[in-house]
């Protein structure tokens, strides 16, 4: 009995012999669309080659030599769309592009586009995109960063991309676009309703309507279901035609002279006016939404042959019969060639090596370093003007909210490809004041105010990372992050991954969080947890206790950014923003000197800080939990008990190897951590230890004291779930006497 894919692949030929083809909807000729007879024979050929890398994945996956049978049946008519862009316009694919790749790596002369797609499908490690990690759509000499996305997370990096271009040229960097690009983003009506889409195109007409420079064109390919779920008839016309700033146009995507026709006119207007648009892209989708997905449970026969007869293969070749370009054995002859060629290529691509160890797959996940011309220092007297503004307060101590400003006045003055963007950095100089000055200093281009949308903020940051730009965007507070982590785990980190290497997103995200401030609270602007950056690989996370520390660091994961490509997240202690004691008030102990790039002391990656020499017990701890611990360090020393105090700094990776040595010769280890008891980085840090314990069989008591599993309250019912000075010290106490506790809210672990 015939498959369903074999049933598709007889009608197709049969219908073509007899000549029962649909009947095109508009009426056009080759000339009318801007093409040739060749032009459009070849558009057909990249159709076919299309149709059959999708039938041969499921034939390979049947004998256990492909892992990805999503594939582009019924889509095949975006090969138009890639034709009737320039091979420098970058493209943001939906994963039902692959004609699109085809035809864009025709332009590129060399390219082995059906190979490269095998290779990919066998999850071979020669694939030339991902190295054998997924099955992606991209190729970074052919403009097209990978995708794994299918709801759509892919749109707001594409919008900052687009918005990068202009940017550039205002900051007179260096572009990896030319100067007229456009940014070409594609994804299905499904896709379409989704928040991460919706907010892009949200906010690329935000800032088309202030005119901004925005040279975007969406396509929506619209193939009337997601899945199994229906869109309902009309939707996206009713959704998309009357935006404000958003141009609309629509095109029959089973029409390859239509579909050239109209993107090569909108791709030309969006060039013109550097303006959004949406191309509303007619499409079916065929063979169901992958190998697995059995249609017939959701779809009715008569529903599935219906859609089966708009096949675009179908319309196409009525087109070359119907314009005298090929005739019905020519079609049918080039069909079959195609089929033999790739099946005779993926036997090759199937035999061909895969990754085998897990060096091989982890290879990808931080990316590659670069070599970079070294950093020519910022002359005096700029300095000074910059800084003119300060000039009574340079040499005063200072707490940690206006070191980072300063700091952040240093770096954007070193480095012009710096873009600091979120809500109200810009005049208002943030909530916190922090980047206070530097849009009056740097100008708007580089200090943009954006909409209040996390994920908008995170996809412009990554854009702009694509097109050569340093990005440091901030997020708010660290409980707006998790509106958008998808855009830091899904899109930024995955890249170097699944580019093996060839993508980067290097960026520095500023994140005010962590809990402890007072006279405003709720868990919206106390948030204690940020386990979700310990879950991501390749990603770094800093935190600084103190002014000082803070812009050493900060300097330094600017650097990790531009010569290591690492995305990294730089976590600010709100509470301890605008701290200036340690242990009384007025004694200037939380203030420090500001050190001038000049004389930077750095803060390596991993390294952390130490206080005291105390042999009684080592405290562990970061951020607020640094802070009291220092604290409860006074209070000890005086009661007789010396500690030595450690701050982690670096979250994420934890530096095991420079924790266990700081923490060997002590018999008893507190760790204080700020975050909730459940999937704090105490966890890690007792497993750590615990199991540097067993190798080297040494015996000793290792306690944790943490926040309690629940949100923040507001105000000082906050401090009930918290850890604080006295609990340290209680707990220090009971570890070194060998008495019991007092404070029953105390959680150890021995």
């Amino acid at each position: 009995m015939l498959d369903r894919n074999s049933i598709v692949r007889q009608n197709l030929i049969r219908q073509i012999e007899q000549r029962t083809l649909p009947k095109p909807a508009l009426k056009m000729t080759t000339v009318d669309a801007g093409l040739n007879h060749g032009q459009l024979v070849d558009l057909f050929e990249t159709q076919v080659m299309s149709r059959h890398l999708d039938l041969e994945s499921r034939r390979m996956q049947k004998l256990g030599q492909s892992f990805y049978t999503i594939g582009s049946a019924g889509h095949e008519g975006n090969a138009a769309c890639a034709a009737a862009l320039r091979p420098d316009d970058m493209a943001f694919l939906h994963y039902r592009s692959g004609a699109f790749a085809i035809q864009r790596a025709k332009q590129y002369p060399g390219s082995t586009p059906l190979f490269d797609m095998l290779l990919s499908f066998a999850a071979s490690a020669e694939d030339p995109i991902s190295g054998g990690r997924h099955k992606v759509l991209g190729s970074k000499k052919m403009f097209i960063p990978p995708q794994t996305s299918t709801i759509a997370s892919h749109l707001p990096k594409a919008m900052g991309t687009a918005h990068s271009i202009a940017l550039n040229r205002k900051l007179g960097t260096e572009s990896v676009m030319p100067k007229d690009g456009i940014v070409y983003c594609s994804f299905g009506d499904a896709s379409a309703n989704h928040s991460t889409s919706l907010g892009a195109i949200n906010a690329a007409c935000w800032a088309a309507y202030q005119s901004v420079p925005m040279p975007m064109l969406f396509v929506c390919e619209d193939n009337g279901i997601g899945i199994s779920t229906p869109t309902p008839q009309g939707w996206i016309h009713a959704n998309f035609a009357n935006r404000a700033s958003l141009e609309y146009r629509y095109c029959d995507g089973l029409n390859l002279l239509d579909t050239f026709n109209t993107v090569s006119q909108a791709a030309n207007w969006v060039r013109k006016h550097r303006k959004p648009l949406f191309l509303h892209m007619r499409t079916v989708r065929l063979l169901g939404h992958a190998g697995s997905d059995s249609e017939f449970a959701y779809r009715n026969l008569h529903a599935i042959e219906s859609t089966e007869a708009q096949d675009p293969l179908l319309h196409s070749a009525a087109i070359l019969m119907e314009q005298g370009v090929l005739s019905g054995d020519e079609i049918i002859a080039l069909y079959n060639e195609v089929e033999q060629r790739v099946q005779r290529i993926s036997k090759e691509a199937a035999s061909r090596p895969r990754l085998v160890n897990k060096e091989q797959v982890l290879a990808s996940v931080i990316p590659p370093k670069r070599k970079l011309p070294a950093l020519a220092g910022v002359a005096e007297d700029k300095r000074s003007a910059l800084f003119a503004h300060e000039k009574h307060n340079l040499g005063k101590p200072q707490h940690l909210a206006k070191l980072i400003n300063w700091a952040l006045m240093d770096l954007m003055a070193q480095h012009q490809e710096i873009v600091l963007c979120g809500e109200d950095v810009g005049k208002k100089g943030g909530v916190y004041n922090v980047t206070a000055k530097l849009c009056e200093k740097f100008g708007v281009p580089r200090v943009i105010n954006t909409l209040l949308d996390e994920q908008s903020i995170l996809g412009m940051a990554i854009g702009m990372a694509h097109n050569g730009l340093l990005p440091i965007p901030e997020i708010q507070f660290l409980a707006y992050v998790h509106n958008a982590e998808d855009q830091i785990r899904g899109e930024a980190a995955t890249l170097s991954f699944f580019s093996n290497g060839q993508y980067t997103n290097p960026m520095v995200i500023r994140i005010a969080g962590l809990a402890y401030q007072k006279g405003f609270g709720g868990h919206f602007h106390n948030d204690n947890s940020f386990t979700l950056f310990r879950d991501i690989p390749g990603l770094i996370l800093a935190c600084p206790s103190n002014g000082a520390d803070a812009v050493a660091m900060l300097r330094e994961c600017v650097r990790l950014a531009k010569e290591e490509q690492r995305l990294v997240v730089f976590l600010e202690p709100i509470a301890l923003y605008m701290k200036k004691d340690l242990h009384e008030e007025g004694d200037n102990l939380w203030s420090f000197d500001y050190l001038p790039p000049a004389q930077n002391q750095p803060i390596a990656l991993g390294e952390p800080g130490r206080y005291g020499d105390g042999k009684d017990l080592c405290i562990i701890s970061y951020g607020n939990g640094y802070y009291l611990s220092r604290q409860a360090e006074k209070i000890l020393q005086q009661q007789g008990i010396h500690c030595t105090v450690l701050d982690l700094r670096w979250l994420v990776p934890l530096n095991e190897k420079a924790i266990v040595e700081h923490a060997q010769g002590f018999d008893k280890v507190l760790i204080v951590d700020e975050c909730r008891k459940s999937g704090s980085v105490s966890e890690a840090l007792v497993t750590l230890l615990h199991e540097a314990d067993q190798a080297s069989q040494q015996q000793r008591q290792i306690t944790r004291l943490c926040a309690e599993d629940s949100f923040i309250p507001l105000g000082n019912a906050s401090y009930q779930v918290l850890p604080g000075t006295e609990q340290i010290v209680e707990l220090a106490q009971s570890m070194v006497q060998g008495i019991s506790s007092k404070n029953n809210n105390i959680r150890g672990v021995g």
